[in-house]
């Protein structure tokens, strides 16, 4: 249903269910009070008039577009109760609108019920999307691709919604191996090779960051390393993709409020999208190789743990003061993002649920990208864009990198204390990582985790967010081919990185020319 100047419209594809109705269907509008507004959902019992009993009536909007069409098909499959089949009449005679349906049942149906001791309840055996084009090739692959991409973020989904008890770092490591090893079964796709390090490797590597955060615990620290390399394609363009993967975060030392420990399971959600999103490029054979790296460690507290004012040497030779143990993200994916370096990508990309400002910054529902590469930036909205995702672009502005420097006895302190631009300081702290490399850095902490009521395709727990983008990326990554050097044509350059490069600016967009994106 769309919304009209008086009353709600039956949308195109509702035609057979208007005729059925003939000259009832307005006045039961009417009568049920329908405005056809986004979100708005009506159950309607046919009494005979349709051959199927119930008649679910969603909300558009002003016109059908593939967020409306999604959110409609996700509050529709929440709705259905006790149907063995359904038939969605909404708008779709593009593959767009198509996927856009099958994403919003498929994602707006989910729930996570391994814990629960009733059985989940049933799910439709048969959903049929009416379509004038069920035939068409292209319709077809979009189908194929967007049942992988759904696998790929209800695994993420899965991941983060597990107890922390459960998914251990070791756990979480044979989980990806798990994942890992069902791909590689049939080895009819391009060979992605896995290396899983444990803490003796770690030690031996000298990954000072995710051994300092992760001593504290029974569970001991993991570095998962995937490497998709495309079948057939010389010189592929290469993505490294680095996912933040904390357990559970207590805070460590620097211990959060008990309230605020009840969603920290959810801070592995960077590192579980990264590696969801890595194995389904695998599945898509997409010609890009894709280098990722998850650390994962669980941030907890007994007498070994790291301190305030201790100094840990990140791998590669870097050194960092620790003035607050609930600072920890960033210190294992100092360590990734320098393994990521020296397998010599076009770009790197990191997903992290890293700071709370950032949520106090963009809401829940809205990720911020940052980094060094304007080009870059602009190729990951554009990814977020078409995949459905909500991002915005921030900046790192100059006196951050200030910051950093400032009263340490290491090489760069972790944390300052400074109430302000605290997101931002972060986003500084990982470019001293990257060796000047094109760069993104998407923090992911609001729109990781739902704690409200269902919406649309959204529901409580884990969302899965960032996978639809990281896969849209690599997708387009074959057209846009490498990013040369860092762009620092719209800011200062006068600080340089660690090996003397200068650093690019993140350009921050002007409101309207980005509010079209969203």
């Amino acid at each position: 249903m769309v919304s009209g100047a008086k009353q709600a419209e039956a949308a195109p594809g509702a035609e057979d269910v208007v005729a059925a109705y003939g000259r009832r269907f307005r006045p039961m509008l009417a009568a049920l009070g329908c405005t056809g507004k986004a979100g708005e959902i009506t159950v309607v019992p046919t009494g005979g008039t349709l051959a199927a009993p119930v008649l679910i009536l969603a909300g558009l909007g002003a016109k059908a577009t593939r967020e409306s069409l999604r959110k409609a098909a996700g509050n529709a499959a929440r709705s259905v109760k006790n149907a063995a089949s359904v038939a969605l009449a909404l708008p779709c005679t593009t593959p767009d609108e198509v996927a856009a349906i099958v994403e919003g049942w498929s994602l707006g149906g989910y729930g996570f019920h391994g814990y629960k001791s009733s059985p989940p309840p049933e799910r439709p055996a048969t959903v049929a999307v009416l379509t004038p084009n069920a035939r068409s090739a292209d319709l077809l692959q979009t189908l194929d691709r967007t049942h992988i991409l759904l696998d790929a973020v209800i695994a993420t989904r899965d991941l983060v919604n597990t107890p922390p008890g459960d998914l251990t770092p070791p756990a979480f490591a044979d989980a990806v191996a798990d994942a890992h090893a069902e791909l590689s079964a049939g080895q009819q796709i391009p060979t992605v090779t896995l290396v899983v390090h444990d803490e003796t490797s770690l030690s031996e590597l000298g990954c000072g960051g995710i051994l300092g955060v992760g001593r504290a615990s029974a569970a001991p620290p993991r570095l998962v390393e995937l490497d998709y390399r495309p079948a057939g394609v010389d010189d592929p363009p290469h993505l490294a993709f680095v996912g933040k993967g904390i357990t559970f975060d207590s805070g460590g030392l620097t211990i959060k409020p008990a309230g605020s420990m009840k969603t920290m399971k959810c801070d592995m959600a960077g590192a579980a999208a990264v590696a969801a999103a890595t194995l389904a490029i695998a599945r898509l054979e997409l010609p890009v190789r894709i280098s990722a790296y998850l650390p994962m460690a669980e941030n907890m507290v007994d007498g070994s743990a790291y301190r305030p004012g201790d100094v840990l040497t990140i791998y590669g030779g870097q050194t960092v003061e620790v003035t607050n143990t609930d600072a920890e993200g960033r210190l294992i994916l100092a360590d990734a993002l320098v393994r990521a370096v020296e397998a010599g990508p076009d770009a790197i990309i990191d997903v992290a649920t890293l700071t709370g400002h950032m949520v106090m910054a963009l809401g829940d529902r809205v990720g911020g990208v940052l980094g060094n590469n304007e080009a870059l930036a602009d190729q990951v909205l554009a990814a977020a864009e078409q995949a459905g995702e909500q991002m915005w672009p921030l900046p790192i502005p100059e006196e951050m990198y200030d910051r950093l420097r400032r009263d340490t006895v290491a090489d760069v302190i972790q944390h300052d204390w400074i109430r302000y631009g605290g997101g931002l300081f972060a986003a500084a702290f990982l470019e001293n990582f990257v060796d000047g490399l094109p760069w993104a850095h998407l923090d992911i902490a609001g729109p990781a985790f739902h704690s409200g009521g269902p919406s649309g395709h959204i529901v409580a727990g884990g969302t899965g967010f960032s996978v639809p983008t990281l896969v849209a990326l690599a997708e387009t990554a074959s057209a846009w081919g490498r990013v040369e050097g860092t762009d620092t044509s719209s800011g200062s350059t006068g600080a340089e990185g660690a090996n003397g490069r200068p650093r690019g600016r993140l350009r921050q967009l002007s409101p309207r020319s980005f509010i079209r994106r969203l």
